[in-house]
């Protein structure tokens, strides 16, 4: 088992959730193929979008419903800060996961996070579990809380 999955794991069990991650055998890179392999709609794939902001250096992540795009205007409004695209050797220094597996929790660093509404509107959410095959579901609201995410308009 990965460090990455183990992460997760462990996050998902430290904050009292009782949930199994599932190994995919088709990858789950993007939204489209991780709702194909889940069996849901698209916007119940809780995307994790990495951002660097300009003026701090340090990522942002924006945790989007997976039909949904993040609008950089008002992405970088909400953070405070104008952002770009973050490269993957800062996502990877800075949460621990590589692109395409990238997990809202069990991060190894601490980071600014913003939350997509359109996220609660499903009982159930699925969201990357820390490498390109791994997914779990969870109630949204439990996602939120362990990822330390607030809410944003930013789509």
């Amino acid at each position: 088992m990965s460090k990455s999955l183990k992460r997760v794991k462990a996050a998902l069990e430290d904050a009292g959730i009782a949930i199994d991650v599932v190994e995919m055998s088709e990858g789950t890179r993007t939204a489209a193929d991780a709702a194909r392999a889940c069996g849901c709609e698209i916007d119940q794939i809780a995307k994790s979008i990495i951002f660097r902001g300009e003026s701090s250096g340090h990522v942002v992540l924006f945790l989007t419903a997976g039909g949904n795009q993040v609008d950089a205007v008002k992405a970088s409004a909400l953070a405070g800060e104008t952002l770009g695209k973050a490269d993957a050797k800062l996502i990877r220094a800075e949460t621990g996961f590589a692109i395409g597996g990238v997990s809202p929790v069990g991060l190894t660093s601490p980071v600014r996070a913003f939350y997509d509404a359109r996220l609660l509107e499903f009982e159930e959410v699925w969201a990357a579990a820390g490498t390109p095959r791994h997914v779990f579901p969870a109630p949204p609201a439990d996602l939120i809380r362990i990822c330390g995410a607030v809410p944003g308009d930013f789509t």
